[in-house]
């Protein structure tokens, strides 16, 4: 196994763990989180590409309300899609565990470094928060993407700390298992690094092509970075602080600006 890949992955399982039931759990955990989080925005995207009208006078709605009317049966059902979302992260917490890797702390995610992991992921997001921006803009003004609407909770006072959860959980969700768990586990079964990051970033961008072409171009190019990074400093940690920060910009971004801006698309 070539060096780079080595460090990020290890070996196999002091337990003698299989390959092929390596390569089963891997499958399984993507099916219960991300990988079909994917085959969802496929199926999404070409509904959207069959529908009469152009993509970008299409939607692409995130954080909706699931109880309209009802605020307190609306907050339930929110927090409890949060908490779920994470079901998968604690699975391969668990499984990592098993390993005798102490977790998820074989993943760079846990407290041993944090100013670090914030200033680093502080670094990233600004890096990339404004090319992101302007990359949307142009994709939709393209005809290649949905008008993305990152909010349509209603105005009730925890409506800016479900955004903030909402963004965190995605950050942890998609950085831990498509970063750190699948690097970990395809260093494990043989693949060389420029195929391990190839798949790490098609998986991010595939689950965003809900949003179209451009959503998922620019999460692939995003995937790429973050797989580098990770590679460099060997922890998820900033790159959960980044995604949270990109995330939590454009959930509250969108709710304090959308319609008193020109330059940000609304439906």
């Amino acid at each position: 196994m070539q060096v780079e890949a080595g460090r990020v992955a290890d070996s196999l399982p002091e337990q003698g763990v299989s390959p092929r039931i390596l390569r089963s759990e891997t499958v399984l955990v993507l099916a219960l989180s991300l990988g079909a989080s994917g085959v969802s925005a496929l199926i999404s995207f070409v509904g959207s590409l069959t529908k009469p009208g152009g993509l970008k006078d299409q939607a692409a709605k995130l954080n909706t309300s699931y109880a309209p009317g009802r605020p307190w049966l609306d907050l339930a059902w929110q927090l409890f899609g949060i908490a779920t979302a994470l079901v998968p992260v604690a699975l391969v917490a668990h499984l990592l565990l098993r390993e005798g890797t102490g977790g998820l702390r074989v993943l760079g995610f846990d407290r041993k470094r944090p100013w670090p992991d914030l200033g680093r992921g502080a670094l990233i997001a600004a890096g990339i928060g404004s090319a992101g921006l302007g990359f949307y803009l142009v994709a939709r003004a393209a005809g290649g993407n949905l008008t993305v609407v990152p909010e349509s909770l209603p105005d009730v006072w925890w409506k800016y700390p479900v955004l903030v959860l909402s963004a965190v959980q995605n950050a942890v969700l998609e950085e831990v298992i498509v970063v750190g768990y699948l690097l970990r586990r395809l260093g494990q079964l043989g693949w060389t690094p420029l195929a391990a990051l190839a798949a790490s970033s098609v998986l991010r961008g595939s689950y965003h092509l809900y949003q179209g072409i451009g959503g998922f171009l620019g999460n692939m190019a995003m995937g790429v970075v973050f797989v580098l990074l990770y590679r460099r400093w060997q922890r998820v940690g900033p790159l959960v602080v980044a995604h949270s920060l990109l995330d939590i910009g454009a959930f509250v971004g969108y709710a304090l600006l959308a319609g008193k801006v020109s330059w940000l698309p609304t439906v």
